[in-house]
Order: structure tokens, then C-alpha cells, then sequence
């Protein structure tokens, strides 16, 4: 994947859980454990981007209609 390309919620979320898993499974060097560890970091950041516009987007609409 490039750098370039926003992922979207679900790719973010499916990619997180990926690497939980990947991190529970314990079978990473510590190396590859901290990678995947600022990896979910980076993810989960996006996902609460997403979230975040989600609900900004959903409280602009309320008050759109309460006007």
C-alpha cells in the first residue's frame, strides 16, 4: 500500500485488528512487535479521524435542522 492513498475507516479497522492479532499471537521479535505496535498507533489514529469527522458531520446536520 502507498503512503499517498487515505485508507478508509473499514480498511483501517480490519488492518488494526490484523495486527492485534498479530501482536497477541506473540510469535514477532521485539523489533517487529514495536513496528507493529506504532503501526496499530498510526491506525488507530485514522480510525478515530474518520469517527471524529463522522461526528462533527452528524452535529452540523442536527443543528443544520434544528435552525
Amino acid at each position: 500500500m502507498t503512503k499517498s492513498k487515505k485508507l478508509s475507516y473499514e480498511e483501517a479497522r480490519d488492518e488494526l485488528a490484523k495486527t492485534v492479532a498479530t501482536l497477541e499471537s506473540g510469535g514477532t521479535t521485539l523489533a517487529e512487535s514495536m513496528a507493529l505496535w506504532k503501526r496499530g498507533e498510526e491506525l488507530a489514529a485514522i480510525c478515530q479521524a474518520h469517527l471524529d469527522e463522522a461526528k462533527a458531520a452528524v452535529e452540523k446536520q442536527t443543528a443544520d435542522s434544528e435552525l
